[in-house]
């Protein structure tokens, strides 16, 4: 599990025929981290990297942590992969049997389908055109849910139809809980709101759940935003500030957007509290030039580390959307090693087999 920062170490070197794993180790936060790839060079490839990942802060759907000793090619295939090709569960047949809302079916049914579902069993579900025990209709516990909606007004009062009111056949596939009792009555449940029925309208529809990629269609992907910057890394040339006024040292402070530096009270001296709360945009490095000061700082952006940013939509917790998104590329590694012999690739892999050859 992933409650603790810890240090992952990921074997993604499958090229060079090393057996895919995934190791949690826990290291010695006392020591600074050396950044640095381990490299093995082996009949001609170049070498193999070892990436590391630590965790820095963790909640059901938002994530951040730290990806090193690696390149930018990684870095953006893990977030690739998170944002299009880790599998949820959404609505994809809607079956109108009444409305007399003021909205239409296809309205409808497109904001049915944007609805997050709880998606913790979709890793082991089937995509139903893959599925040989059903035709993809619902009526199938492997690869698809079924959902029935039914509400009427009968009061004056403007009714809410909202995700509360899906009623589903699995009780693991459910819609996403956001209910936010602040300023609401505890007691009356909340939801995604889907129409609003006046007196006499009436909504009645069946829909069918299935599992899906963010490839096919934004309803699957289940991460809200993924993002990744390159860690910075920030010296000072003491000498060079030294011989600043200290209305210099505070100009040269407020000259950057972000609250990167300070100055510390008790020295005097400006000091660097946040680097990663810089944004790239070398307004330092300007005020610095524009004081005849060049060399007064110096920024660097790590390559082989990177910080990312990952919200999840709440159809899996942003812990495991990382780690389906590990095992998927994986997955798709091994699909490459195997890509010669096609008809491997089909039996083990399936679909994705097909898929990694543009089939």
């Amino acid at each position: 599990t992933l409650d603790t920062p810890e240090i992952i170490l990921l074997d993604l070197g499958y090229l060079i025929d090393i057996p895919p794993k995934l190791v949690l180790t826990v290291v010695d936060k006392s020591r600074r981290p050396q950044f640095h790839s381990k490299k093995i060079k082996m009949e001609g490839i170049s070498y193999q990297r070892f990436p590391k990942v630590k965790i820095r802060e963790l909640k059901d759907d938002y994530a951040k942590f730290e990806l090193r000793d690696t390149d930018a090619s990684m870095a953006n295939a893990l977030r690739r992969v998170m944002i299009s090709e880790v599998p949820t569960i959404a609505i994809d047949l809607v079956e109108i049997e009444v409305n007399s809302s003021v909205l239409n079916d296809e309205f409808i049914a497109h904001r049915l389908g944007l609805i997050p579902l709880t998606s913790e069993r979709a890793m082991s579900m089937r995509f139903s055109r893959d599925c040989d025990a059903c035709d993809g209709d619902g009526q199938c516990e492997f690869c698809s849910v079924e959902f029935h909606l039914r509400a009427k007004c009968i009061s004056d009062q403007t009714l809410d139809v909202t995700s509360k009111d899906l009623y589903s056949s699995d009780h693991t596939v459910v819609p996403v809980d956001f209910t936010d009792n602040a300023g609401y009555d505890s007691t009356e449940p909340r939801g995604i709101i889907i129409v609003k029925l006046r007196r006499g309208q009436e909504l009645r529809l069946r829909a069918i759940a299935r599992k899906g990629i963010g490839k096919d269609h934004a309803k699957w992907s289940p991460a809200a935003t993924v993002t990744f910057m390159y860690e910075p890394e920030i010296h000072i040339n003491e000498d060079l500030m030294e011989s600043l006024t200290l209305e210099e040292k505070l100009s040269f402070v407020e000259s950057s957007p972000t609250k990167v530096f300070d100055i510390d009270r008790n020295t005097q001296q400006v000091v660097v509290v946040d680097p990663e709360a810089y944004t790239y945009n070398d307004e330092v490095l300007k005020k610095a030039e524009a004081m005849g000061k060049l060399g007064l700082v110096e920024i660097y952006a790590k390559e082989d580390s990177f910080i990312f940013t990952v919200e999840s939509t709440g159809a899996i917790k942003a812990s495991q959307l990382v780690l389906n998104a590990i095992e998927i590329l994986k997955q798709k590694l091994d699909a490459v090693r195997l890509s010669e012999d096609t008809v491997e690739a089909d039996d083990q892999f399936g679909e994705l087999g097909a898929h990694m050859r543009g089939g």
